[in-house]
């Protein structure tokens, strides 16, 4: 066991997906799997957020996990997962992330992020195309829109109120565990990353989902707009009445969208759906897989 990470685990399961613990390159690692896996499902692995863990991801993870063998870590440095001095940048947290499918012997993997976990996927697949199946990017951050750092602050405070309250409960301890030092190096990192420039040369099938509430990113029609300028897989939706968190916030929205995109079906509505939840397709690649009907 390493000495920076105690195993300790909850008196109550936070999550009906087993919870494990995994040494990598030294480090714990804490992990959520599947507990029972078909032999042939396909792996989905699910990447959390900026100073996250993968707690407020499982709402989403959980409603999946039936059908795919599904992994949320909590990558070094976040969560209950041990630290590396030398990690704080998105290339060190995708090989990191590389390294502990390794170690669980996944060799494809389809990966669904949320926020800081997009780049850190962009970075997967930018590295390991052959071992990255499709893309899941919800409400990707960083890049241009979300600099200089109070700008940032002003959008994550603007979100904050179009979030559930209970996401207080699971964001808070993260981030006060995750420290101010490792935010401002991991925010100047995030920001610089080109993620539209990995987007862009992406030659396996992505899903973007955006949330119409969302401060954090440009509006769908400026994504549409850059998308356009060139062939591509990208297959962009947007969901009404969501904001940033949409893995947390709308996990049945969100689980029903990723059903149909892994298997290349139309992206639609479920008629059972409130009337006020609707995904509106925006954009889709020139070169992304025809729907199925």
């Amino acid at each position: 066991m390493a000495a920076n990470s105690p195993r300790k685990l909850p008196r109550k399961p936070a999550s009906t997906l087993a919870e494990k613990w995994t040494t990598v390159d030294g480090v714990d690692v804490f992990y959520r799997e599947s507990p029972t896996p078909a032999p042939d499902a396909r792996v989905l692995a699910h990447l959390h957020g900026f100073g996250l863990s993968g707690r407020y991801l499982l709402p989403t993870a959980e409603r999946l996990a039936d059908e795919f063998h599904t992994f949320v870590p909590d990558l070094p440095g976040f969560g209950r997962s041990g630290k590396r001095k030398d990690m704080l940048d998105i290339p060190d947290l995708a090989h990191a992330a590389m390294d502990f499918f390794d170690d669980q012997g996944v060799e494809k993997v389809s990966l669904v992020g949320n926020s800081m976990g997009c780049p850190v996927i962009l970075e997967c697949a930018h590295h390991y195309p052959e071992r990255v199946e499709r893309a899941v990017l919800v409400s990707p951050a960083g890049g241009l829109f979300n600099r200089p750092l109070r700008r940032a602050m002003a959008q994550l405070a603007m979100d904050a109120p179009r979030e559930p309250t209970r996401m207080a409960r699971v964001a808070v301890p993260d981030y006060l565990r995750f420290g101010v030092p490792s935010t401002a190096r991991l925010f100047k990192a995030l920001t610089q990353y080109p993620s539209l420039e990995r987007l862009l040369a992406l030659k396996i099938p992505t899903l973007v989902v955006l949330g119409e509430k969302d401060p954090l990113l440009p509006h769908a029609h400026r994504i549409d707009e850059i998308a356009s300028r060139t062939d591509n897989h990208v297959l962009v939706v947007l969901l009404e009445g969501a904001a940033h968190a949409i893995n947390f916030s709308h996990p049945e929205q969100l689980a029903h969208v990723i059903r149909l995109f892994m298997d290349d079906r139309p992206i639609g509505n479920d008629p059972d759906w409130p009337e006020h939840m609707r995904v509106y397709e925006v954009h889709r690649g020139a070169n992304h897989p025809p729907a199925k009907d």
